[in-house]
């Protein structure tokens, strides 16, 4: 299974990004790939999304799979049939169940009950695809050697601030968030990344200030302030939110060579301003293609042979 980056060893995580950087250079020379010949996979959202649904489809096409999608209105999972019965019902059938989903609970019972792989492909409380992504970007950009390099993240403590902290604990990356006090990220991730970064010798904080966050910052990542299933709170954090927007301002305390990134979709003019966003539009979206790369390489190696 693929459900949280905590389950993975730093070497683990640097096998997977090696992986998904010799697909994406494959994919670029026209070389194939179709490690997973004449297997399936169910895509299971919950959640919709753009990026995610074609990103995830394609990757099953170029490793030689059939795709299934199901959505919430053509799934009966968790309504009139439990997810255990679900989970061992696909099993029958496939080769391995990406999911995008609400609760993380959703996901690991799933994967209880399940005998083939199960990919997380975001949840409430973690975006682990995502994060695997953020980090292969920013060694094509900072290059390979993360350690020493510092993030700082700005905005809501949500999903991915939470996948962030795991992220860079794993790989050694120096890690600020920087959120208002009341939204700050989830208290247990937060203890269980300060655990691997002991291994690793990361440095991982949590302040209040957007400036002190992105003090000689390398990479200063932001992301919407109301994620999916918020929207009734989208007015109400646009107000508490609106010191955390990444602007030129902000940025000015940054490294000179500052990269921004934003997993989108992006709100210009809200958590990031439309100058910074199209100043740094190659790596975002070379961040956005990457989710093709880094999520074949995860498919490859949980469902090939």
């Amino acid at each position: 299974d693929f459900l949280k980056l905590l389950d993975y060893t730093p070497e683990q995580i640097d096998y997977l990004l090696r992986l998904a950087a010799q697909l994406k250079a494959e994919k670029k020379a026209g070389i194939p790939h179709r490690l997973c010949e004449g297997k399936n996979v169910a895509l299971i959202f919950e959640k919709t999304s753009t990026r995610t649904r074609s990103s995830f489809e394609v990757a099953a096409h170029d490793l030689g799979m059939g795709s299934t999608y199901l959505d919430s209105t053509g799934s009966q999972i968790g309504k009139k049939e439990s997810i255990a019965d679900t989970a061992r019902v696909l099993s029958r059938y496939l080769d391995g169940i990406m999911i995008r989903t609400f609760g993380h609970d959703r996901v690991e019972e799933l994967a209880k009950w399940a005998d083939i792989p199960v990919i997380n492909a975001l949840t409430d409380l973690l975006h682990p695809c995502q994060v695997l992504t953020d980090l292969l970007t920013i060694e094509e950009y900072k290059g390979k050697n993360l350690k020493g390099l510092k993030m700082a993240y700005v905005g809501d403590g949500n999903n991915m601030t939470n996948s962030f902290l795991y992220g860079c604990a794993k790989v050694g990356m120096t890690f600020v968030a920087a959120t208002p006090e009341d939204y700050r990220p989830d208290e247990t991730v937060f203890k269980n990344a300060l655990e691997d970064a002991k291994e690793t010798g990361a440095e991982l904080s949590l302040v209040t200030d957007p400036k002190e966050a992105v003090k000689d910052a390398d990479i200063v990542v932001t992301d919407t302030w109301a994620s999916m299933g918020q929207e009734a709170e989208h007015e109400a954090r646009k107000k508490i939110f609106a010191p955390y927007q990444v602007n030129k301002e902000l940025l000015k305390g940054a490294d000179k060579r500052v990269i921004v990134m934003h997993c989108l979709p992006a709100y210009r003019g809200e958590e990031i301003t439309e100058e910074v966003l199209e100043a740094n539009a190659d790596v975002i979206f070379d961040e956005a293609e990457n989710r093709l790369h880094t999520q074949k390489a995860i498919m490859a190696l949980t469902m090939a042979d």
